[in-house]
Parts: C-alpha cells; sequence; structure tokens
C-alpha cells in the first residue's frame, strides 16, 4: 500500500483517531511495550525548551505529550485535528490550552513559536510537505523543529523481526486493549510506508529548514528528526 493510498481519505483519519482517543495512551503504552515513555523523553530532551518558550505541539491528542514543556517552564500549545481526542484531553488536563487544528494550514500566526515538535503525527498528514512548510511558517526565526516519528530500524534481521510483528502481533494485541482495534491494522500499513530517515530529512530540508539530522531510537524503531527556522 502507497503512502498516497493511506493517506486518501483525511476524514476517515480523524474519524479513526476520534474513536480510538478513549483509550490512546493507554494501547500506545502497551503496543510499544513501555518504550513509548522513553520516546516522549527523548523529545522533550531534544527540544530543550526554557522559561518564557512558546511550543506548538502538534498532533498532541489527549495531551500527554505537552505536559513536559510546561513542566519546563514553557507556555504550550497543544493542538490536533482529532476533536475526539481534544475532549479527552481537556477532560484529563484542564490546565492546558487545546486548540484544533489541521497541520497543513495552521490557524496561528507567523513566527510565532520558539519551537514546534510533533510526536507519531505527520505520518497521518495528507500532504507531508505542506505540514513541514507551516511548521516552518509559524515558527521564529533560529526556532526549533523536533519530528518524531516511526522509522525504518537500521539493521536488516531486526527489520524484519520488526515488521512481521507490526502486521502479525499488532492487531490481535490492539483488540484487546484498543477502543477501536482496526485503527491499528491501518498504523502498521502507514509504519511501512513511510520514508527513510534519509529521505524524510531531504524533505524537511526542501521547505526551508535548515540542518536538519535525525538521531535513530530503538534500533530505528523510531527516529527524532530535528532542523532549525
Amino acid at each position: 500500500m502507497t503512502r498516497a493510498t493511506l493517506a486518501k481519505e483525511p476524514k476517515d483519519v480523524q474519524s479513526m483517531f476520534d474513536h480510538v482517543a478513549a483509550r490512546y495512551d493507554l494501547t500506545n503504552d502497551v503496543l510499544s511495550l513501555g518504550q513509548d515513555r522513553y520516546w516522549r523523553r527523548e523529545v522533550v530532551r531534544a527540544v530543550g525548551a526554557r522559561p518564557g518558550w512558546r511550543v506548538l505541539d502538534l498532533a498532541a491528542g489527549t495531551g500527554t505529550s505537552s505536559l513536559p514543556f510546561t513542566r519546563a517552564g514553557a507556555a504550550v500549545v497543544s493542538s490536533d485535528f482529532s476533536l475526539g481526542m481534544l475532549e479527552a484531553g481537556r477532560r484529563r488536563y484542564p490546565q492546558l490550552p487545546f486548540v484544533a487544528g489541521d497541520a497543513m494550514a495552521l490557524p496561528f500566526a507567523d513566527a510565532s513559536f520558539d519551537a514546534v515538535t510533533i510526536s507519531f503525527g505527520l505520518r497521518n498528514v495528507v500532504d507531508v510537505d505542506a505540514a513541514l512548510a507551516e511548521m516552518r511558517r509559524v515558527t521564529r526565526p533560529g526556532g526549533r523543529l523536533l519530528v518524531c516519528e516511526f522509522s525504518h530500524p537500521t539493521w536488516g534481521p531486526f527489520r524484519t523481526v520488526y515488521e512481521e510483528y507490526l502486521m502479525k502481533a499488532l492487531p490481535p494485541v490492539a483488540r484487546r486493549v484498543s477502543s477501536a482495534p482496526d485503527a491499528y491494522v491501518y498504523l502498521a500499513e502507514s509504519i511501512q510506508a513511510w520514508p527513510s530517515q534519509p529521505e524524510l530529512a531531504a524533505r524537511i530540508a526542501a521547505v526551508g529548514w535548515t540542518r536538519p539530522a535525525w538521531r535513530n531510537l530503538s534500533g530505528g524503531i523510531v527516529a527524532l528528526h530535528r532542523a532549525t527556522a
């Protein structure tokens, strides 16, 4: 299945996330064997937010990824295109500002943020390049981009085992813990169709970000992509 096919029906993707919102964080924790907490800690460390910074956390879901930035003294805006996710987030973290937003047409002024981050959400955007350009637009000169996304293990044998898990083990496990298990079949397919680490870095640079770089986590299951506005 190609990336174009996966992104063909954005409203269906939005509806999918609305349905998984109720048990989204629990399901991610189980399916990643707890690794998602490690990945999110690394995101916060890589962004390096400071007191007084404004941070835009895209694809924030229920807001779990946003909380650490507030603890660092930054003012964070949690944004997502799924109203179901936002509703769940507002109930769970009423202290966070949640804003509905499309990554391809962000409802923010130019140069509004010191850092923009998106974790496990860029893969679900219909037009990745348009979203990366929008993130560049709302980031101040010298500001930071941090993309945390599932990627491709760099060691061949491990990659084979990982892909077997994605397509065979992930859906049955999701049926036990998720509020919408069929959604995780889509997620597994979208991970396989996602660009490699060098390919994504090239696309980040192509829309105007400078000094793109990445660091693999968990053997390349996840990659942290960084760039400067």
